[in-house]
């Protein structure tokens, strides 16, 4: 073929081909894009919590007062009940998946202020008891995923993720929705061009220079103070709510209106141009002036100067990455309207969350961290007092989290469905070596003098298993046993000590990590399961409350240096390890944990109750279930179930 020839008639084929962003994995070997891999069914989200704290407050003492008090009645002025806010522990790409179903075209606004492929690890400070005493909180592999770059490949790696997750937000996004990506400057090039590819660069409205100051210089180079937030639209005519966010005047120009009448303040201004005329100007000069009217304030710029918050910010909950609520105000104002869904799925500190309430918006959160989840439902639950001692409306939230689908789609999609090569990754990962010729069927390895058992995948483990693996640890003639579970029943840590006793042996249970789900996992860390211990307190008027008694709290999180000292603090002052608890009078495992009381600290309140003041009085007489939730400064929980009879 004569290549000269190339034209309108018989174009080039590189002619009809489009500038895009490649990166490794985008297409497979035949050119063919890889769509991304999901599973075939949507897994449903579970819910763990239900959190309305105020609401039930009131609700008890009206009852228990014999006050008419409705629901109705309460939701009508307090609390709004229409919709019920999520906030999701999990993957966010199968969270995204999941949420399709019922929220696709749905959702008016996503936030999101991914990972910046900095190739940093984020450490905080987490502050210990009521005193001044912190530690440094490492971050666990699976929360590190949100704040540093660990991908396989590098920056492949990140642009594939990312790319997954903007192709399901926008099957979201309503079609007068919008999202705005927060990022830096080390990946800020690469996210534009991945964002025109996903949205399309007709779909483009602006980029955003947040611009603020911090202690940070550097002799070498111009100082970095400014971040980048691209916003993207589903279609052509996104909301944006120009009045909301017009910014206020500076007084020189405010001078200038120095005349009112009935329509506000205006100044005098000549038709042919000229402005700051007199009313004499006016008076003589009718036809060729008129008056310019004040307005509400001048057109939003796409450069924000707004400060970092600083160490003494009420707003600051000692997160790493968190943003100033004015940042998101703007946003949420702009884009959204009242009642809009708004969502955030790196949702961090929960400061999109947080403004979205304080808003009057409808809210969808999500992250990886289970840090992140136990800062926000903190957050959360302060902004719902907030609101409610103020008189003013607020939502109730659930907490969600993706649990055993998450983990049956890891075996089904990555290890072939078969439980030997389940137990198999476990036991790599928990450096312990295969029983060739095992003894018994629920004994699998062996890591220094203690055996070990791996649980099946989609269970939970029983007090009747313990029993049985104890029994089988003991007959093959070993001290200690390792169990390795993903989820254990309730109460199994008060039952472990007798079991102990009766076999002679001693047990140790481990949580088997989310982490080892990630496809580039080389390593992960097994804590040990916590122990707690409560007691019902019951008064003379029948009216029941809840005291700890005694906690230890899980170690396997805390920073191995200081491990030997947190050892012996959490043996003299265990309850300084707690950062939140909470109580449900009435559980039953049919139903999500409900909180009818919780205490927490936060940056402002140290001190911790160790006995709920509620005085819950059941309405029905006979047996009833009391769960108490702890969950210590690494965010991990530790629950209880207590029998109570009225």
């Amino acid at each position: 073929m004569n290549h000269n020839l190339w034209g309108p008639s018989n174009p080039h084929p590189l002619s009809e081909k489009k500038t895009e962003l490649i990166w490794e994995g985008k297409y497979d070997e035949y050119g063919n894009r890889r769509e991304i891999k999901l599973p075939s069914t949507p897994y449903p989200l579970q819910k763990i919590e239900t959190i309305d704290e105020p609401h039930d407050r009131e609700k008890v003492q009206a009852d228990q007062l014999e006050v008419e008090f409705s629901d109705a009645e309460f939701s009508k002025h307090h609390h709004r009940d229409d919709f019920r806010n999520m906030l999701i522990w999990g993957d966010n790409k199968l969270i995204l998946h999941s949420l399709l179903e019922k929220y696709r075209g749905q959702i008016d606004l996503v936030y999101i202020d991914p990972p910046f492929d900095v190739g940093a690890d984020f450490t905080m400070d987490v502050q210990l008891g009521g005193g001044k005493n912190s530690i440094l909180k490492e971050q666990s592999i699976m929360e590190a995923v949100a704040y540093r770059d660990t991908w396989g490949k590098g920056t492949d790696s990140y642009l594939h993720m990312m790319y997954e997750r903007l192709s399901l937000i926008r099957e979201l996004l309503s079609e007068k929705g919008s999202i705005y990506v927060h990022c830096d400057w080390r990946i800020n090039n690469l996210i534009k061009s991945l964002m025109d590819n996903v949205f399309g660069v007709e779909c483009f409205r602006n980029e955003i220079i947040w611009c603020y100051s911090t202690m940070q210089t550097t002799k070498t180079t111009w100082s970095k103070k400014h971040d980048n937030i691209y916003y993207y639209s589903r279609n052509s005519n996104p909301i944006f709510n120009v009045h909301a966010v017009f910014e206020e005047y500076t007084d020189d120009y405010r001078n200038r209106f120095k005349y009112e009448d009935e329509n506000g303040f205006f100044m005098i201004r000549s038709k042919s141009g000229q402005g700051d005329l007199s009313l004499e100007d006016e008076a003589n000069n009718p036809n060729g002036t008129y008056r310019q009217y004040m307005k509400e304030g001048s057109l939003p710029k796409d450069w924000w100067v707004i400060n970092m918050l600083n160490s003494n910010s009420s707003e600051r909950v000692d997160y790493p990455t968190q943003k100033p609520e004015a940042l998101l105000e703007r946003i949420i104002l702009a884009s959204s309207d009242k009642n809009s869904i708004v969502a955030d799925f790196f949702c961090g500190s929960g400061t999109t969350l947080a403004v979205a309430e304080k808003l009057g918006r409808r809210w969808i959160g999500a992250d990886l961290g289970r840090f992140s989840i136990h800062t926000t439902r903190k957050r959360m639950l302060q902004v719902q007092r907030e609101l409610h001692s103020s008189g003013k409306p607020y939502r109730s939230f659930d907490v969600y989290n993706l649990g055993r689908y998450e983990r049956q789609w890891w075996q089904k999609e990555r290890l072939h469905g078969a439980d030997n090569e389940h137990r198999a990754t476990v036991m790599k990962f928990y450096k312990a070596s295969e029983l060739i010729s095992s003894p018994s069927s629920l004994l699998h390895g062996k890591k220094g003098g203690a055996l070990i058992h791996i649980d099946e995948i989609d269970g939970m483990f029983t007090g009747e298993e313990l029993v049985n693996v104890a029994k089988a640890a003991s007959m093959a003639g070993a001290k200690e046993v390792h169990i390795l579970a993903w989820e254990f029943e309730m109460e199994l840590t008060t039952r472990k000590q007798a079991i102990e006793a009766e076999h002679n042996v001693q047990i140790k249970l481990f949580y088997i990590p989310r982490e080892i789900m990630e496809s580039n996992r080389t390593e992960c860390q097994f804590f040990e399961a916590g122990y707690l211990k409560a007691n019902v307190l019951k008064g003379k008027d029948g009216k029941v409350d809840v005291a700890l008694e005694s906690f230890i709290p899980s170690l396997a999180e805390a920073p191995e240096k200081e491990l030997s000292a947190l050892r012996e603090r959490s043996v003299k002052s265990p309850f300084d390890f707690i950062d939140f608890w909470a109580v449900d009078f009435e559980y039953s495992k049919d139903k999500p944990f409900e909180h009818h009381w919780q205490d927490f600290r936060i940056k402002k309140k140290r001190t911790l109750a160790t006995k709920t003041d509620l005085g819950w009085k059941y309405h029905n007489t006979g047996k009833h279930e009391i769960c108490v939730k702890v969950i210590d400064v690494f965010g991990v929980d530790t629950t209880i179930v207590i029998p109570v009879e009225v």
